[in-house]
């Protein structure tokens, strides 16, 4: 069994939208045979919008202009990303996070975002309780444990948990002209300073850059995925 505070750090660089989605949803599958946890940071290549797997398309069509819009393998709203920083976390099987439950590790995701702004002298809190208006946007209202500034919803989360692993996903609205990079750097020193976790760079290699295309044109961009419900 792999030590649990060896985690990979991983930077994709900004990417097409539907491209973003097959990295995370290959990364979740190979979760099990990858068998450490995976921070990932990355951007966009293209101002679009994701929107949860469950919701349907027409109504995602009808809630913004943003194009294009991709179904992330994750639940959740619909997400803006024309300014927002995205990040996600893969856990294996054997992995502390990937056992507990759905609201706590949420909770907990969202105590290491609150903890790295504040370091950052910028003062946040969690939503107490669910104060959503379910539009289907996410960031119309805050869920419980959702990161407020000023009452306002600055980052949300989405989660799958299968056989493979814990697959999270986040979006941050930074509310302020922060520094990406210094924010990054910050979220990786809290994790380590609060649970010793010890980062090694990671690359995608080769044959996960080829699974990452091969879902990309068979799930992610196909039309059949994207408006299928």
């Amino acid at each position: 069994m792999s030590d649990p505070s060896l985690w990979y750090l991983l930077h994709t660089g900004d990417r097409l939208a539907a491209e973003n989605m097959a990295v995370d949803d290959v990364l979740h599958e190979m979760a099990p045979s990858i068998e450490r946890p995976i921070l990932r940071f990355y951007g966009w290549s293209e101002r679009g919008a994701s929107f949860g797997y469950s919701q349907r398309f027409q109504d995602v069509a009808k809630m913004t202009s943003l194009r294009p819009l991709v179904r992330r393998p994750t639940g959740g709203g619909l997400v803006p990303h024309d300014a927002d920083w995205t990040y996600s976390l893969i856990f294996p099987p054997n992995a502390p996070w990937y056992s507990l439950k759905a609201t706590e590790s949420y909770r907990r995701v969202h105590l290491w975002v609150q903890a790295s702004f504040e370091r950052m002298k910028l003062a946040t809190a969690l939503a107490p309780a669910p104060g959503g208006d379910r539009t289907g946007q996410c960031f119309s209202g805050p869920e419980q444990f959702d990161v407020l500034w000023r009452d306002r919803k600055i980052a949300g989360a989405a989660q799958r948990r299968n056989r493979s692993g814990l697959l999270i996903q986040g979006s941050i609205q930074p509310p302020e002209p922060l520094d990406r990079s210094e924010w990054e750097r910050t979220f990786c020193a809290v994790a380590q300073e609060v649970w010793g976790i010890l980062w090694e760079g990671m690359e995608l290699m080769k044959p996960i850059e080829k699974r990452v295309q091969q879902r990309l044109r068979e799930k992610f961009g196909a039309a059949e995925f994207i408006e299928g419900r």
